[in-house]
């Protein structure tokens, strides 16, 4: 067989860790192999600029690993891509459609099938696709239907794992978010009691004897406990709008607690 015109094999590591998540892609390679006879099988992410392996069976020594890329214009995944419908050959060399073909030449084979992955959103996947030296009888219905059904659960399971990926995503944000809230909150109550407390302990001086009677009108509308009040306000608050004033109520919030703290508005 000829040798797969290999290249880098980190380009598409999400795709392959995707299959690579799917423990039943290994047992339908090999299923694959048993049934029709084959040396290799595989499943492939097929773009319109390249061709990558996602996981493979290799029985004959053809050299191409889960990672591995081949040229797309050296593949007839890329003709089943652009058809979205299976080729299948038996004998190539006596094939009048693929005998001349370059792919078969290259790489030295006789047999080949390669079905499409298309997900349930109708994205295009890839391919399982088989190939071998020797011909095989890869035509027959039952072949084609268990490459076809074999494709179908691939894709299922794949559409499957995104969701669930997307879900643990999104689990670990909130979780992330939860704790800078978290911190922003103790932060919170930290930068404000130090301030406001500052102010209430001036109030208190000022309605000492010594203090005149302007200041101690001012000094009633700023007092302790309405201090520590309005830190609590503030931190519940956050609480329930993360920092960021969104829905109407947490827009009245501040005009409240300005009041509170105040006894009413300064004019």
């Amino acid at each position: 067989m000829g040798t797969p015109t290999l290249q880098s094999t980190d380009r598409w590591p999400a795709a392959v860790a995707a299959i690579s998540r799917l423990e039943i892609v290994p047992s339908l390679l090999r299923i694959v192999c048993q049934t029709t006879g084959m040396g290799f099988s595989a499943v492939a992410r097929v773009t319109a600029g390249t061709w990558t392996a996602c996981a493979v069976q290799d029985n004959i020594g053809f050299g191409l690993k889960a990672g591995g890329q081949l040229e797309i214009e050296t593949t007839l995944c890329r003709e089943v891509r652009a058809a979205r419908t299976p080729i299948v050959i038996d004998h190539a060399s006596l094939d009048p459609l693929y005998r001349n073909h370059h792919t078969p030449r290259l790489y030295g084979i006789e047999s080949y099938i390669s079905v499409p992955i298309v997900l349930p959103d109708g994205e295009y996947f890839g391919n399982l696709c088989a190939i071998d030296p020797h011909p095989a009888k890869v035509s027959d219905g039952r072949i084609i239907g268990m490459f076809t059904g074999f494709a179908e659960l691939i894709a299922v399971q794949l559409a499957s794992e995104r969701a669930s990926e997307r879900q643990r995503r999104a689990l670990e944000d909130e979780r992330a978010e939860g704790e800078l809230r978290e911190q922003f909150i103790a932060i919170l109550g930290h930068d404000l009691r130090g301030p406001l407390n500052g102010i209430a302990a001036g109030a208190e001086y000022l309605q000492l004897p010594t203090a005149g009677l302007g200041s101690l009108s001012w000094s009633k509308k700023c007092n302790r406990p309405r201090a520590s009040a309005s830190v609590s306000h503030w931190k519940k608050l956050s609480r329930r709008c993360a920092g960021v004033f969104t829905t109407p109520d947490c827009r009245k919030r501040p005009k409240r607690l300005r009041n509170h703290f105040w006894g009413r508005t300064p004019e």
